[in-house]
């Protein structure tokens, strides 16, 4: 059976990118250059992921808060390496209601200023300590080389910011998002597996003392930073006066953490799991995970369809009946790939007649044939197969594409086709710039084991992951 009109990935990997976000449906370039528009169907993805990730944000102990998009300008420059970092992607506002604004505003790029006036205001005791709040929606900075997903105008996602008594609590607090919130969500439910660990003082957050990160390798071997946990110190604490009691009764300002994964896993899921047919959802993720595609509706097969859906959905499969008929079986078929649905069910006259469907893996092409008694049970089993092998295969691409070098030139050439881990103290005396001069970037530090290192740990000792980015 044909392929969909993609453009293979070894021809052209971001051509074929922006060809499955049109042609499955995901999103389309909004009026403004850099907003985009997510599309129903990728409106629908990104449901199940933020209900994933709003259930582990949780279930650590945050709570979800909604803060104004417009911040007033004086908040931004509060705190100095923080604005300083922003200031090239702002969108500021100058007037309102027809007049110029006594102060202009700026469209948020992240809410640490209006959340942490909003803390200075709702801390007064350590008995308010932790404070653990969470929010979900739009932030706005400037692009200049925008691409739906991974780098647009204006995009959503959740931000975590906290607020704490001592530094351990703020370092651990970081830590468990970063290991229970992030990591477990991509690899659990994404089926992609990311490397964590610490960025550099050039990679770090504006206004963090430090900055944690997951990195996953995409199907072209560069890296994507898919989320970031960041330990601010008391740099924002200071900066808007979050001060509380201790059991003393002496004044401390709080330590702090952020955190925040936006729509960028997006375009992760794309370009992890999709191949030359499109996309490959992970049945946590597919909107649809078993599509049962009718070849003809007549000779009862029509009922038969609906009942084997009827069946799925009360087992809690997210499933539907495509029987146009109107539309040729072939090209059904191809659409379903491309939306990357991970089991499809296909029925017709004869297999009625023979008592059995048709079985179809997604990510393997995989077909069987199955009693029509046991079609439900059959394609339940392979949805967990599905999940299993999509995150066993982003394992062994990883580690195929992953080398160990011991020079700065060897670190570039091998990043041209996946990750290299090097001696980070090879970053040392420009080796850092000289990677960033060639293209490529440290993509975290972490121990040699490939745990993460501690938070204050020099570079002597550690491992540097070096990689092209998006």
């Amino acid at each position: 059976m044909a392929a969909p009109v993609l453009t293979p990935r070894a021809v052209d990997f971001p051509r074929w990118y922006q060809e499955v976000v049109a042609k499955a449906e995901l999103a389309e370039n909004g009026p403004v250059r850099g907003t985009m528009v997510i599309r129903p169907y990728g409106y629908a993805i990104w449901e199940l992921l933020q209900a994933e990730l709003d259930r582990r944000i949780k279930a650590i102990g945050a709570v979800n808060a909604y803060f104004p998009l417009f911040i007033p300008e004086s908040y931004l420059r509060r705190e100095a390496e923080h604005v300083e970092g922003f200031s090239p992607e702002l969108a500021v506002v100058t007037h309102g209601g027809g007049k110029e604004l006594e102060e202009p505003v700026v469209v948020r790029p992240t809410s640490e200023t209006i959340i942490n006036a909003s803390f200075a205001r709702w801390i007064q005791s350590h008995r308010d300590l932790p404070l653990l709040i969470n929010q979900w929606a739009n932030v706005v900075r400037w692009e200049l080389r925008p691409r739906l997903f991974l780098r647009t105008t204006e995009f959503l996602w959740q931000e975590g910011h906290t607020a704490h008594a001592t530094e351990p609590d703020a370092h651990e607090l970081a830590l468990r998002v970063l290991r229970e919130v992030y990591d477990a969500t991509m690899a659990e439910i994404m089926a992609i597996p990311v490397l964590t660990g610490r960025k550099t003082e050039r990679e770090r957050f504006a206004g963090a003392t430090t900055t944690w990160t997951c990195e996953g390798m995409m199907g072209d071997g560069k890296a994507l930073q898919m989320a970031t946990s960041h330990e601010l110190g008391q740099n924002f604490s200071r900066a808007f006066d979050i001060t509380f009691a201790d059991e003393s009764g002496s004044l401390v300002h709080a330590w702090q953490t952020s955190w925040g994964a936006s729509t960028r896993l997006m375009g992760a899921l794309i370009m992890a799991h999709g191949d030359d047919g499109g996309l490959r959802l992970p049945p946590a993720l597919a909107p649809v995970q078993v599509v049962v595609v009718v070849a003809r509706a007549d000779q009862g097969v029509g009922e038969a369809a609906a009942a084997l859906v009827d069946e799925l959905r009360a087992a809690g499969v997210r499933a539907e009946v495509d029987d146009r008929t109107d539309t040729s079986f072939g090209r059904r078929v191809v659409d379903w790939e491309l939306k990357g649905v991970p089991v499809r069910v296909e029925i017709g006259p004869r297999d009625l007649a023979a008592g059995q469907v048709t079985v179809v893996r997604r990510d393997t092409g995989d077909k069987q044939a199955v009693p029509q008694a046991a079609a439900a049970a059959g394609a339940i089993e392979r949805l967990d197969l599905v999940q299993q092998a999509l995150l066993a295969e982003a394992i062994s691409r990883r580690s195929a594409a992953t080398v160990e070098v011991a020079t700065i030139e060897d670190a570039v050439a091998a990043a041209q086709t996946g990750f290299a881990r090097l001696p980070a103290a090879l970053l040392l005396d420009g080796g850092e710039r000289r990677c960033n001069e060639a293209g490529v970037s440290v993509r975290c530090l972490q121990a040699p084991d490939g745990d993460l290192p501690a938070a204050g740990d020099e570079l002597d000792g550690l491992v540097a992951v070096v990689a092209r980015a998006y």
